[in-house]
């Protein structure tokens, strides 16, 4: 297996392919929201972005296949509808985007069939594949919610493939993007929650594809908290795939054009959320990632480092008349990523919300309630998980084996199907986990790793999940992670 290795400097775009033989297409997924209490995800508009670039680069919108849930835009949470942006003052990188596999049809069985071009295991959706050949390079992008081991169950990945003809150096594109953020973050109360996405069946399947012989190269960028554990003991050097992620597998990402306190110094004050994310819009901005990423993470690599570098306009085209379409705002991105935690981008939202409604009014008190439930939720998972912790291993000894990082290189868990049987056990009394507990996977993986079996789980949990809160981020109704 790769060991992971800090990033160095993201390549740059040298001279622009000029013949396009465009194949396959892109893919987006956006999550559905609770009307009312939605914060409109910063991932969205990664996304949205992106496809712009593309479509700017020369790739054609029939090669384009996009899983969006596509309420965002529209929502009444969003200040300009209809709307979205990416950065302040930045164009609307919504118009256009198009749609293939919408609603429940985004889920993590769709991407899987998807990516290695299954159509007979679609549920639903246009039924566009990826149809790649064995000289074909891929490109897949993810930004969206993370935890050890997991990636969120509305998650975004795109790919890109290209030819390279004996005769005449062309480029054809296999474009898939995916976008899964968790959906008991904002989801409406009674919608099902899709099981996370594993890293060991990602890995899997990526091993699968390489078997197939359908790519020459993949390049997977990952933005998502703790997004190196998606990689890392997992992920071998001779398949071909190049890894990159916007953290290592203990720290969180950052979210970047977020409101600053207090929000009518905001570039732009309407808005009560981040409007991008740092690893994402570092490099769809076009500057090097190390130097704006390791404001707060360290960016990793895995696989075949060898890959790194292939020049980046091999995988996202370049058209000349459309250089120069984004430009990162430095100053900015340095003075607002360094204070936000991906995981509190929702409280910013919901803060921003409070402190700009009119005093006395029903916005205020709606807004406060809001900010209170978040809280209110967090610190129910977060006590307990601690109590089972201490339930299982006593009061000293259970924070210290909850907490406990493995040397780096190692895989998360001995054993990913009991892995998944401990989360289960956990949201039966429980409820739902929610992007927010995905923090706490590695306690579970930990409480697995040192022995533990379910039935001791099922007892702790018992006891320490009195009962399961009935706030928007807790539904019953959800169903599980794993």
């Amino acid at each position: 297996m790769a060991s992971p290795e800090t990033f160095s400097d993201c390549p740059r775009n040298p001279t622009p392919i000029k013949t396009f033989v465009v194949r396959g297409g892109l893919s987006f997924s956006l999550v559905p929201m609770a009307t009312g209490t939605t914060d409109i995800r910063q991932e969205q508009a990664d996304i949205c972005h992106a496809y712009q670039i593309l479509r700017k680069g020369g790739l054609k919108e029939e090669n384009i296949i996009v899983f969006m849930y596509d309420d965002i835009a529209f929502n009444e949470n969003n200040p300009r509808p209809g709307v979205i942006i990416n950065k302040p003052d930045g164009d609307d990188v919504y118009e256009g985007v198009p749609k293939d596999y919408t609603g429940e049809d985004v889920n993590v069985n769709n991407f899987f069939a998807v990516l290695l071009g299954n159509k007979s295991a679609l549920t639903g959706g246009s039924g566009k594949v990826l149809n790649s050949g064995p000289d074909d390079h891929i490109f897949i992008f993810y930004a969206d919610h993370g935890g050890p081991g997991v990636l969120g169950v509305h998650f975004p990945y795109y790919t890109l493939e290209l030819n390279e003809s004996s005769n005449n150096f062309s480029v054809g594109y296999d474009f898939l993007k995916v976008e899964f953020m968790v959906l008991g973050t904002f989801g409406t109360i009674g919608m099902p929650t899709h099981p996370y996405l594993y890293a060991n069946d990602l890995n899997e399947v990526l091993k699968k594809k390489h078997a197939s012989g359908t790519y020459k190269r993949l390049v997977f960028y990952i933005e998502a908290c703790e997004s190196g554990s998606i990689f890392e003991g997992l992920l071998p050097e001779d398949i071909d795939i190049y890894a990159t992620t916007a953290s290592n597998a203990t720290e969180s990402s950052s979210p970047t054009y977020c409101p600053r306190p207090p929000a009518k110094h905001a570039p732009l004050p309407e808005y009560t959320t981040c409007l991008g994310d740092l690893y994402s819009v570092t490099w769809m901005e076009d500057r090097y990632l190390k130097e704006k990423v390791s404001l707060r993470s360290n960016v990793m690599q895995y696989g075949d480092i060898h890959i790194s570098s292939d020049v980046l306009f091999q995988y996202l085209g370049t058209n000349p008349t459309n250089e120069n379409f984004t430009l990162v705002d430095e100053n900015y991105l340095r003075s607002s990523s360094k204070l936000v935690n991906q995981r509190d981008a929702d409280l910013i939202h919901f803060w921003h919300k409070f402190h700009k409604a009119p005093e006395g009014s029903a916005h205020k008190n709606t807004a406060q309630k809001q900010v209170l439930e978040v809280m209110s939720h967090r610190m129910h998972i977060d006590n307990s998980v601690q109590l089972i912790g201490k339930l299982l291993f006593g009061i000293k000894k259970g924070p210290e084996t909850l907490n406990k990082v493995r040397p780096t290189g190692s895989v998360l868990v001995d054993d990913w199907g009991c892995l998944k049987t401990m989360v289960r056990t956990f949201e039966t009394y429980y409820g739902s986990l929610s992007q927010y507990g995905m923090k706490h996977m590695r306690s579970f993986a930990n409480i697995y790793n040192a022995g533990i079996k379910n039935e001791q789980m099922a007892e702790a949990s018992t006891q320490a999940c009195v009962s399961i809160p009935t706030n928007p981020w807790s539904s019953l109704q959800r169903g599980f992670s794993a």
